[in-house]
């Protein structure tokens, strides 16, 4: 019995014209419909990710920043959240004028999306995801013990090792910097421990590396089969492309597993 679909966004759910593939979207509306619940899983943040949530009908929590924060984007309610150390942001903020040329960092607090540097990369970034980036008028200004999460925006992205915080590649060109016992998948068995829902009973669908710990977690870790080869190698059913309707094939396989019609 598969009483969960949890699904990344991008390049699972949200196809590269950033809307939802019909058919996976259609068929995650049927399955809720027959009594089965969906939970998104994300990096976005929750004015980026709430357009998509709406759109399906939720009522429930969401897993955002890559499982730094769970929160109910219908009440507002945040059962988890998390933030980067101190030290590991004093340690971030030493770096930032290392950086190889043409890799920006967006730090993520209170809410809000904050860069300093106004460059196309990060306007590209901003009009993806559907958010305005401000600048606090320089990284000091940001209140050290309330940083959500940092990204790294480029092509040359370095290899970070911070105590205190974990990273994770989201696209070939962002790295996340998180708070250590932050993953989708710490989030997606927090979030289904308060609600009683044995993690057999879940599936789980992603596309990238930071979907690995989400579907081998799950009772029934599914790729996206454009998806990337780690995930695919992970998981315990590859489906159709995201354009295809990868979701769709995730939903019609609950569909079967619990004889519904």
């Amino acid at each position: 019995m598969i009483r969960w679909i949890v699904t990344d966004l991008d390049g699972t759910l949200v196809g590269r014209d950033l809307a939802m593939v019909p058919a996976s979207r259609d068929a995650l509306r049927r399955f809720r419909a027959a009594g089965g619940e969906v939970v998104i899983a994300t990096g976005r943040m929750e004015r980026s990710a709430r357009p998509y949530y709406d759109e399906l009908g939720l009522a429930g929590e969401a897993i955002l920043y890559n499982g730094a924060r769970t929160v109910n984007l219908a009440t507002g309610a945040v059962p988890r959240s998390l933030h980067l150390p101190v030290d590991a942001w004093k340690t971030l903020l030493g770096l930032f004028g290392e950086l190889p040329e043409g890799v920006h960092p967006v730090a993520f607090s209170g809410g809000e999306a904050l860069a300093v540097d106004d460059v196309p990369e990060l306007r590209t970034y901003a009009r993806r995801d559907g958010i305005t980036l401000r600048d606090p008028g320089g990284w000091a200004a940001l209140p050290p013990g309330e940083i959500t999460k940092c990204m790294l925006i480029g092509d040359r992205l370095p290899d970070l090792d911070i105590p205190g915080t974990a990273t994770v590649r989201s696209e070939a060109t962002y790295l996340e910097v998180l708070p250590e016992r932050a993953s989708k998948g710490a989030a997606l068995r927090e979030l289904a421990a308060a609600r009683g829902v044995p993690l057999q009973h879940v599936a789980a669908i992603g596309d990238n590396p930071n979907d690995l710990d989400m579907i081998t977690t799950a009772g029934v870790g599914i790729a996206v089969g454009d998806g990337h080869p780690d995930v695919r190698a992970a998981a315990d059913v590859v489906v159709g492309a995201c354009a295809d309707g990868a979701v769709a094939d995730a939903v019609e396989l609950a569909f079967r597993s619990n004889a519904w019609s």
